[in-house]
């Protein structure tokens, strides 16, 4: 294929250049496609799951500004939970158990206390961002009901899967850096998504609500008080402050993600299997930052790149990478959500349109997800801040908000919508 505008000798060095970096970055290409490809399977059944929420998000106004809040979250905290681990495999600190005085357990302690949290301050936020804007919205309690209980239960699977990752990556030799962030990613849209839509049935029962946003509240406080009590449990401590305010302005970042699609909900209603491209396509551009951000926080904690302005050539080997990656991923997204929406009888406005909106908003996205990996870890790492626990909450929240302006950019301008 000839490239316009270059000579000969120039197509040549670029062809050059482009087999040796495969060459040199084969495994991880391979591991990071293969963790990529699982991730846009399991980001599309949930794509298909928010695609048949139709109604319930009907009945429900102002639901939608919370979901992607709610499916960041999983990503933000447990992603995040991955990238620590997968330095601690990398520095020999991961011991392959879970104990509460160790660090593997600490970090779950810190990562359940946070999903408590987080899940309370989304709600609040989604109810007053969308007040803010003049959205019809359903009462704070049940904003809290759906964040909290939706997002516990699907909480435990999500940690599960993440434990899961972290001990088959050490049996089996992966690179945790290479397959965390697209996998737990993954794994929280799938759960996240009818987690939510299950615990929209407590709604209209009596004051469930009502008891359910009270119980969270104290339990928000018990375990504030159990932090100040366990001083031995430096771990869990750090974790649990150094990430809370990072994951509350992600979480902010998400409700206004989910105030965009709320603002264009009716273009998504003529046509629901553009709703089925949001999980998918929002976490995979999550999971290619996500990927970039692990990758240069395991650098910078062993030294083997320097936290400057202007990468590297290691760090400009890893930013190909992710653009390499983001080729097939976004092109795979928008065919197998158009085949699977017309399998499932939901509309598209056609192949040639899904294709071409999830490659032009996917080259959009994925330009945002590496500037905003990679000056988050090196800021933070300046500033002697540890990048596993701003890297991942950034990218993947900021990925939510730049990936859905992408697409709806994207959207208007190839016509699909007004």
């Amino acid at each position: 294929m000839k490239m316009p505008g270059l000579s000969a000798s120039s197509r040549r060095l670029i062809r050059r250049r482009f087999v040796a970096l495969i060459g040199r970055q084969r495994t991880n290409f391979r591991q990071g496609m293969a963790a990529l490809l699982v991730s846009s399977a399991g980001d599309l059944a949930a794509g298909l799951a928010l695609g048949f929420m139709t109604g319930t998000l009907e009945r429900f106004p102002g639901l939608i500004v919370l979901v992607p809040a709610a499916i960041g979250m999983r990503g933000n905290i447990f992603g995040a939970l991955g990238s620590r681990l997968g330095t601690a495999i990398h520095t020999g600190e991961f011991e392959g158990r879970v104990e509460r005085r160790n660090l593997a357990g600490q970090n779950v302690m810190a990562s359940a206390a946070l999903t408590l949290y987080v899940s309370i301050a989304l709600a609040v936020l989604a109810k007053e961002v969308a007040r803010l804007f003049d959205v019809e919205t359903i009462p704070l309690s049940h904003y809290i009901t759906v964040s909290v209980v939706g997002g516990l239960l699907s909480s435990l699977v999500v940690l599960a899967i993440t434990l899961w990752v972290a001990t088959m990556s050490v049996r089996r030799g992966w690179d945790m850096d290479n397959v965390a962030a697209p996998v737990v990613t993954a794994a929280g849209d799938l759960v996240t998504l009818p987690a939510l839509w299950l615990t929209t049935f407590l709604l209209p029962v009596g004051r469930t609500p009502e008891v359910v946003a009270l119980l969270s509240v104290f339990g928000a406080v018990v375990t504030t008080l159990y932090q100040l009590r366990r001083w031995e449990l430096a771990v869990f401590r750090r974790v649990v402050r150094s990430s809370l305010a990072v994951l509350i302005i992600a979480g902010l970042v998400d409700v206004v993600a989910g105030l965009t699609i709320e603002k264009r909900l009716e273009s998504f209603l003529l046509y629901p299997g553009l709703l089925v491209l949001i999980p998918p396509f929002l976490e995979d551009a999550g999971a290619l930052g996500g990927i970039l951000s692990a990758r240069l926080s395991s650098k910078l904690h062993l030294g083997s790149i320097p936290p400057q302005a202007i990468p590297s050539s290691r760090s400009w080997e890893d930013i190909s990478l992710t653009y390499i990656l983001g080729v097939p991923v976004f092109f795979f997204v928008g065919l197998s959500g158009t085949i699977v929406s017309h399998a499932v009888g939901l509309d598209t406005p056609g192949l040639v349109q899904m294709l071409s909106l999830t490659m032009l908003a996917g080259a959009i996205a994925t330009t945002g997800a590496i500037f905003v990996a990679y000056y988050t870890a090196m800021i933070s790492f300046r500033h002697g801040l540890d990048p596993d626990n701003y890297g991942i909450p950034v990218v993947t929240s900021s990925m939510d908000l730049i990936g859905a302006v992408a697409l709806i950019l994207s959207m208007v301008w190839l016509g699909i919508a007004g």
